[in-house]
């Protein structure tokens, strides 16, 4: 008589090469990684969201920045694939940061973040190419959502700002509601002047 003995290994996910779905050896699949520099003055933020980001398995923190002239240098020298990014930042404000790392590395997705929901922030942070913006207050599980979006090829705006988005965008379909004049918007070099003051 034969006994047949069923075993089911397991591998330790420190012990991968890349990161995994932990499960049998014989049905471990390799995932894609997001590749994320962090760009956040604040350096207690900053690493609250690592922390968060390092415990999603697709999800890898490459760098992180302490002001906007670091964050375009650390995505050269890095290519990140979602570079997360606070508006308000010293020597180089986010959207100026921003703008300079969509004209030179196109590939690179932006995802502002902000304390503040100004229409006026959050219509500079679009006309400089960034694809996401997210309020800090919103829930820790947005910034990870976030970041597999704009990777997706998708926008990301928190809750509030996509529905005042919507609402504009419906308006202005209609033919109403956006037809007052605009206020003349700075430059983002008139914005980080501004900063200095």
């Amino acid at each position: 008589m034969k006994l047949w003995l069923n075993i089911t290994v397991f591998t330790p996910l420190w012990l991968l090469q890349d990161k995994a779905y932990v499960g049998p050896a014989s049905q471990i699949m390799f995932m894609k990684h997001i590749t994320v520099l962090l760009a956040e003055d604040h350096r207690v933020v900053r690493e609250g969201f690592r922390k968060l980001l390092d415990a999603e398995v697709d999800l890898e923190v490459v760098g992180e920045a302490q002001n906007g002239r670091q964050a375009v240098e650390l995505t050269r020298k890095f290519r990140p694939a979602v570079v997360v990014m606070d508006i308000a930042m010293p020597l180089l404000n986010g959207l100026e940061a921003a703008r300079q790392i969509r004209k030179g590395f196109p590939d690179t997705k932006v995802v502002m973040l902000s304390a503040h929901s100004d229409e006026a922030y959050v219509d500079q942070a679009i006309a400089v190419g960034a694809v996401g913006f997210l309020l800090k207050q919103t829930s820790s599980h947005s910034l990870s959502e976030a970041i597999r979006e704009v990777q997706n090829g998708n926008t990301f705006f928190s809750p509030s700002i996509a529905k005042r988005l919507g609402n504009h965008q419906s308006k202005s379909s209609n033919g109403g509601g956006l037809l007052k004049k605009k206020i003349a918007r700075l430059t983002s070099r008139e914005v980080e002047v501004l900063q200095l003051i």
